[in-house]
């Protein structure tokens, strides 16, 4: 009986091609559009309304009042701008450290020491977010671990401050630079290094001229992941950061306060995101993704 039921089905599926790609996106459709772009729609909505100024109550409107605020308020600037520096610190630093981890892991190490450098790589990955933000805090206080081993040499550590806050960004979202970066050198051949060797060229020149080049679209990969999982953060900065602001702590301190200040912010490291995907699209190397 269930088998003749299903046979009508099948058969209408297998005649209509159109049947069967809708079938098959219904739901992934639903989610995106129902659930990802719809809500940014009603976020960006949120940010023309208006905020009574003796009840903060928030009414529907269509005004520019909360974009306003942005581009008048000098705090809200240099937070915009302090924000999209420490995302792009943090993006140079984690390829600063991949690129020659990358090379030793795949070109260098034995197996047993390659396994080991990609489970330490790896191991932030399998602790929970606060996890590692509380291990980054117990390290910078003032009786914490960096100053009590340094502290004997003189040497005392940054604390809770900005310089912290990149530390704890970069510790948090490495392995997603690391990673791209390190499958991309494994696929570089070998031969290659050897041919630049016999022309004479040193160890940092073969990575000037031959590495970086065939690099770019692994670097690119895992810097949208390190830029824009940086810009969204500000978790951190609240643990970590002392004073330091960014975008996110300005859009929870208004979150409940004014909401469409809140919904205005949250399209900045969105504007971002947009600006750097299109400079990165200008070098050619998402294409070669």
């Amino acid at each position: 009986m269930t088998s003749t039921a299903t046979k009508p089905v099948s058969a209408l599926l297998y005649r209509s091609r159109r049947l069967r790609l809708g079938s098959l996106l219904t739901l992934p459709l639903v989610w995106l559009v129902g659930l990802y772009i719809v809500s940014l729609a009603l976020l960006l909505a949120t940010a023309f309304w208006r905020v009574d100024p003796f009840t903060s109550k928030v009414t529907p409107a269509f005004q520019f009042d909360a974009f306003e605020q942005l581009l008048s308020n000098q705090a809200y600037l240099s937070t915009s701008l302090r924000t999209l520096g420490i995302a792009l610190t943090v993006t140079l630093l984690s390829a600063a450290f991949a690129i020659p981890l990358g090379i030793y892991m795949a070109k260098i190490a034995s197996p047993w020491m390659r396994g080991f450098l990609a489970v330490a790589i790896t191991l932030p990955l399998w602790a929970g977010y606060l996890v590692k933000i509380l291990a980054m805090r117990v390290t910078f206080t003032e009786e914490g671990f960096f100053n009590s081993f340094f502290g004997v040499l003189g040497i005392s550590g940054p604390g809770f401050s900005q310089p912290t806050v990149v530390l704890t960004l970069t510790y948090l979202w490495f392995p997603y630079m690391a990673l791209p970066v390190y499958t991309a050198i494994r696929q570089i051949p070998v031969n290659l290094f050897d041919a630049s060797a016999d022309l004479g060229a040193r160890g940092w020149t073969t990575v000037r001229t031959v590495v970086m080049p065939l690099l770019m679209p692994a670097l690119i990969a895992g810097s949208v992941f390190t830029f824009s999982l940086s810009l969204g953060d500000y978790i951190a900065a609240e643990l970590v950061g002392g004073r330091t602001q960014m975008i996110g702590s300005i859009i929870a301190n208004n979150i409940n306060l004014n909401p469409p200040v809140a919904a205005a912010f949250a399209f900045v490291p969105v504007a971002f995101v947009v600006l750097y995907l299109l400079g990165t699209r200008r070098t050619g190397a998402l294409e070669r993704m």
